[in-house]
C-alpha cells in the first residue's frame, strides 16, 4: 500500500493535497463548462469547495495503493456548448490548468523554506500531488481530461467508439501495472511529474528542485 510507505506528516499532506488538488480540479471542470453555457455541472451542485461533492470511491482508493487517482467525473453536455467540440475541449483541460496554477503558487513557498523543515515536507508534497494529479489526467485515455481532448479530433464514430472502451483500456493498464509489476504506467508519468516539477520550481526564479 503506497501510504504505509510514508512519515505521518507525509500522510497528512498527501490526503489534503490529494482534497485541495481534486477539489480545484473538479470545481475548474464545472466553472468553466457553466461559463461556456453549459449549466450541467452547476446543477448538479458541482461549482463547489466542498472536496465531499467530488470524490470518487474508486480514484481515491487508487491514491491510497498506487500513489495516483481522480475525482468523480463532472457531468456536462456538449450540445449546450455555442462551439461543442471547442466547449468540451476548454473544459477538460480546465481541472489540470487549476492544478498547474495551486503547484505554481506553492513553489514561491517551497523555494524559500528551509528544506529540512516540516513546513517544507509539507508544502512540497502538496505541490507534487497538485502535479501528480494534472500530469494523470492528462493522460489521452477517456475518461482523464486528456482523453476528453483526444476524442475530440478523431472522427465522429471512431471518437465514441474510444470514449466508452477507453475506461476498460485505463483500468487495464493499471492493472497490468499492478499485476505484473511492469511499473509502466508510474514509469512515464514519474518522468514526466519530475520535468513539471523541476520547471515550475525554475520559473519561480527562486531556484530548487525535487528534493
Amino acid at each position: 500500500m503506497f501510504l504505509l510507505n510514508l512519515s505521518s506528516l507525509e500522510i497528512l499532506s498527501w490526503a489534503i493535497g490529494f482534497l485541495v488538488a481534486l477539489t480545484v480540479h473538479e470545481a475548474a471542470h464545472a466553472a468553466t463548462a457553466n461559463y461556456l453555457g453549459d449549466p450541467t455541472a452547476k446543477w448538479a451542485g458541482r461549482i463547489s469547495l466542498n472536496p465531499l461533492r467530488h470524490l470518487d470511491p474508486i480514484g481515491t482508493l487508487m491514491l491510497i495503493f498506487a500513489g495516483f487517482g481522480w475525482g468523480k467525473p463532472v457531468p456536462i453536455n456538449p450540445r449546450n456548448f455555442a462551439n461543442p467540440r471547442a466547449g468540451e475541449i476548454l473544459t477538460s483541460l480546465a481541472g489540470p490548468l487549476a492544478n498547474f496554477v495551486v503547484a505554481l503558487a506553492l513553489a514561491v513557498p517551497h523555494n524559500l523554506l528551509d528544506p529540512g523543515s516540516n513546513a517544507f515536507i509539507f508544502v512540497q508534497n502538496m505541490m507534487f500531488v497538485n502535479i501528480v494529479l494534472m500530469v494523470f489526467n492528462l493522460l489521452p485515455i477517456p475518461p482523464l481530461d486528456g482523453g476528453g481532448v483526444a476524442v475530440n479530433f478523431l472522427p465522429p464514430e471512431l471518437g465514441e467508439k474510444y470514449r466508452r472502451n477507453g475506461p476498460i483500456l485505463l483500468l487495464g493498464l493499471i492493472a497490468f501495472d499492478w499485476a505484473f509489476k511492469t511499473n509502466l504506467l508510474w514509469g512515464i508519468l514519474g518522468g514526466l511529474v519530475n520535468i513539471v516539477f523541476a520547471a515550475i520550481n525554475l520559473s519561480t526564479t527562486f531556484g530548487g528542485g525535487l528534493h
